[in-house]
This record gives C-alpha cells, structure tokens and sequence, in this order.
C-alpha cells in the first residue's frame, strides 16, 4: 500500500501525530485569501493571450455527465463532441477527459478508444460517500476493470469534520491501492467543510494519503468552486512540493460556467502555484456546460462575430 512523502512520515505515524500536524498548519487570513483571489480576478489579458487561455481550458475540462439519466447514447454523444468539441474547426483543441459514473465507463471507454482523451469515473459512493468502506473499494475496482483511466473519489466528511482524520487518511491510502495505475481525485466538498481552515487541513490530508489530484467539490451542492476555496488549494500544492518535490494537481469543479470564470482560475493557477501547473496533466476544470461558452468565444475571436445558438451542442 502506498505511504506518505516521506518528508512527513512522522505526521501519519498516529491518529494523534496527524491530528498535530493538522492543526499546527497556519491558520486562513480569509479576508486577505479573499481579497487576493478577487485581486487576481480583475486581470485583464490581451486578445492573443486570450485566445490562448481559451484553447488552454478547453484542452483542461473534464467534460461531465453525472445524472441519474445517462443513458449509454448520453455519454457516446459526450465522448464525441470531446474528440472535436467543434467539428467545423479541427483546430479545436481536445479536451482532458470524460467522467462519468463508473457503470458508463466502458461504454466511455470504448468510444474514446485511440483518441487521448482521458475517461474519468467518480466513485466510492459519489456524492454523499455515505457507503461501507468495502463497497466503496467494490466501486474503485468496477471502474478500474472497465477501463477508467483516472478516479475521483469523495472523501468521508463526517468523519473529517467530527475529526477522525486517521479514519479518512487510511480510506484514501485504500482507495488510491485500488486505483493501480489511474490518477486519483481526491474530492472534498468545500462547500460541507465550512472553514477555510478546513479546506488547508483537507488539502494536506489528501496529498498525504497520496491524491494525484486535489478536487473542491462534486458540483452537487450548494457551494462548489470559488476563486478563493480553489486559490487556497493552490498555495496547498505548491507549498508541498516545495517540501517535498512532489508535484500535485488541483481540479476546481462546479459552478465554472463561462470563458471569464475559467480565465480568472488560469490566472490564479500561474500567480499562485506558477506555469508548471497550467497543463492539463495537473489542472482540470470539472464541467460541463463551460466549453459551449469556450467555443462560442473561440469562434468570435477567430471571425469577429458570436455564432448563432445552434453553435454549439445542449448537454
């Protein structure tokens, strides 16, 4: 089973050890993480510049369908429009992956065969993670067989907010065991965890335990993404692989609508974590309705009009 960077081991050696190193992380400004992230935010960028941030969130989305209404024609459609999201421009960039539930990955699987596009699945009981431990594993392995290339798996809020943090370290070693060789998403919830406190000791954890990814949320509640949960999560990353040399992705989900919103967290990511970070092998979006508004202004840049609403395909 994997272990910690051995930078920390000390940290994991015990519930109480970890419960210390948690609490010994410095504390939020939330005033001046907000204000930093808004500052951020206003950053205007020149129209060649834009142009490549369009193509750069494009080739970073996650492209999403996690309804209780997929159907296998849902996600083959899906897996299509992330081959070539516009098929009048082959010039488009491809996007990072598809994610879906683990019982439609094969049929991902199959209809992303020789593309390069990734196939995604949540799993260990998404949303809510309410499952026994050994069901959850049962999910992992499902979508692993089928063919899944990267998991995003949820963490156990009840137990991190009643502080079992041993309890949630030891599930994520457990299910990243399972993973093989998928990339793990460690997803947790910002929006249930209340602090920003909370969010620093959940980062930690989760690049102790060995995420390959940090997630803010499952887009299924109230509160998902914001420039602030996600610029916390930043500095998280680049802190760590300063200690350690061990580099960790960040996936903002829910909530990221429009070619603005994605611009404002791609100046985020190269302020805060810096430019080895703005590739789309350690920054995705979790979206998707975003990369309609992505091509619609890809294509006013290139033509110098906005499309008509049959542009682009309704997910």
């Amino acid at each position: 089973m994997p272990t910690t960077a051995p930078a920390f081991s000390d940290a994991t050696a015990s519930d109480s050890a970890l419960r210390r190193f948690l609490f010994g992380l410095p504390g939020v400004d939330a005033v001046g993480l907000e204000a930093r992230a808004a500052s951020l935010g206003t950053r205007s960028i020149k129209t060649t510049a834009k142009a490549y941030a369009i193509d750069l969130a494009i080739s970073m989305i996650d492209l999403t369908t996690l309804e209780g209404a997929d159907t296998p024609g849902k996600v083959r459609a899906l897996a299509a429009k992330a081959v070539h999201p516009d098929p009048t421009d082959r010039t488009t960039p491809r996007t990072a992956a598809v994610c879906v539930y683990p019982d439609m990955v094969s049929t991902a699987t199959a209809a992303l065969a020789g593309s390069g596009v990734k196939v995604a699945s949540v799993a260990t009981a998404f949303p809510a993670g309410r499952a026994a431990l050994d069901v959850k594993l049962a999910d992992v392995r499902d979508a692993v067989a089928a063919g899944a290339d990267e998991i995003d798996m949820v963490i156990d809020r009840g137990a991190f907010l009643s502080g079992r943090f041993m309890k949630v370290y030891e599930e994520i070693l457990a299910v990243k065991a399972e993973c093989g060789t998928a990339r793990l998403k460690v997803i947790f919830e910002t929006g249930e965890l209340s602090t920003y406190d909370n969010i620093r000791r959940a980062s930690w954890l989760g690049m102790l335990a060995g995420a390959d990814f940090i997630k803010t949320s499952t887009g299924k509640v109230a509160t998902n993404a914001t420039p602030a949960n996600t610029l916390l999560m930043l500095e998280a990353v680049r802190d760590f692989r300063a200690q350690t040399g061990v580099q960790i992705g960040v996936k903002p989900a829910g909530g990221i609508r429009t070619t603005k919103d994605a611009v404002k967290f791609l100046v985020l990511v190269n302020e805060t974590a810096g430019e080895d970070w703005l590739d789309n092998h350690w920054f995705r979006f979790g979206a998707s309705s975003l990369l309609n508004d992505l091509l619609m202004q890809r294509q006013k840049l290139s033509t110098g009009r906005y499309s008509g609403p049959d542009y682009v395909t309704v997910d």
